[in-house]
């Protein structure tokens, strides 16, 4: 590989009274596509700015393999930045732009041509090199941008949010040749952005940030299926979360699997006020509000967790699921207060008896094993297994 491996060593940052970073402290391994994901204002692009040169922290060092380069000036750092603006000169041809960061080195003339119209061909723009930034589309102008900030061939390539001013198909594809830089060249690729779609997609890890915290490092299986925090479940894609209480914890046999899986009872008061089906059974009063949800972390009796379980891990019917003997299903009952169609699958907002909205999403796969068609207003029935949702940290913290 190519790349450097970038510490970031207890940087804080402040301006004035505002916290833009508060200690921030990971590692960005060595040839990593990495993403800074977080809504605006949570301090990843000054944490990017930071490590550009562009900003100074406060505290902490930024370390490129073992040097801190917090003292060298932009220009001197092994990086380089490709903005969201593009940045190119306008009385500039796409061939003068690429090759001006080598020109500004005295490097030999031959030596440019050979190069410029290597890394041209790299984003797949050599037919294009002697028109004028203002004849190419969007899409264009920012791999032009990649290639100028490519041509000095840095140790890491800095990406701030380089496809937001993009349309939303020109932006999905551009990310898939974004991608497959990266797989060829081999360097670094730090990239900031609001996006959790484009995050997810590409990146090696990703640091969810807000109110300049990191809350949770991790690969994209991680970050959507483990989130750490309500914040980053919530974040990342749509969820279903409620406050709950843990009632106990207990091991439990899963039907058909060799591992005994820890199940902890919540007592979840959102879901409460009906009877939870349990097999052929119905629950008592007390156990009205509770749910089971397999403990991958320790919880004890009585603490304040949150819960949280994804809309497509929830399984939607007209019919009563069959699942006796299967203590580890949540089943509840409900209507169909909103279904939206949006091609690939259906959303259905499903009113639960006690008023709580449960967001649950529908995978169109083939007509015939969709079963009968929800409308609106029906009565449905929805499930999930206590392996599909996921205790996150304590709501009082």
């Amino acid at each position: 590989m190519n790349g450097s491996q970038v510490t970031i060593d207890h940087v804080s940052k402040h301006f004035g009274s505002f916290h833009a970073l508060n200690d921030i402290n990971f590692t960005i391994r060595q040839g990593e596509f990495f993403s800074l994901l977080g809504p605006s204002g949570c301090g990843k692009t000054t944490l990017l700015r930071i490590i550009a040169g562009f900003e100074f922290p406060d505290d902490g060092a930024v370390l490129f393999d073992d040097q801190n380069i917090i003292p060298l000036q932009p220009n001197k750092r092994p990086s380089n930045t490709v903005f969201q603006s593009y940045a190119l000169f306008p009385h500039m041809s796409v061939y003068e732009n690429v090759a001006f960061p080598l020109r500004l080195k005295k490097i030999d003339k031959k030596i440019i041509d050979q190069k410029v119209k290597e890394y041209l061909s790299l984003v797949q723009l050599e037919q294009h090199m002697y028109k004028k930034p203002n004849q190419l589309s969007g899409g264009q102008r920012q791999r032009v941008a990649i290639a100028r900030a490519l041509i000095n061939e840095p140790k890491v390539l800095l990406l701030d949010e380089p496809l937001s001013a993009l349309d939303a198909k020109l932006r999905s594809n551009l990310l898939v040749e974004l991608d497959r830089l990266h797989d060829k060249i081999g360097i670094t690729f730090i990239y900031v952005t609001h996006d959790q779609s484009e995050a997810l997609a590409v990146s090696d890890r990703i640091a969810v940030m807000n109110s300049g915290n990191v809350l949770q490092v991790g690969t994209p299986f991680e970050i959507y299926e483990s989130p750490a925090t309500q914040f980053v479940a919530q974040f990342i894609g749509e969820t279903n979360l409620f406050e709950s209480t843990v009632v106990n914890c207990e091991s439990y046999k899963v039907p058909g699997k060799a591992d005994i899986e820890h199940m902890v009872t919540l007592n979840v008061p959102a879901l409460g006020m009906q009877a939870r089906l349990k097999g052929d059974t119905q629950a008592t009063k007390e156990e009205d509000k509770n749910i089971l949800v397999t403990d991958y972390e320790h919880t004890d009796e009585g603490q304040k967790v949150a819960f949280t379980v994804r809309p497509e891990k929830i399984r939607i019917t007209t019919e009563e699921p069959d699942v006796k003997g299967r203590k580890d299903i949540n089943v509840f009952k409900g209507v169909v207060e909103e279904p939206v169609y949006t091609g690939f699958q259906s959303k259905f907002y499903v009113r639960l008896e006690n008023g709580t909205i449960v967001k649950v999403f529908k995978q169109h796969t083939n007509y015939l094993d969709d079963g009968p068609e929800i409308e609106w207003k029906d009565t449905v029935y929805i499930s999930w297994s206590a392996e599909d949702g996921y205790i996150v940290e304590d709501i009082n913290k």
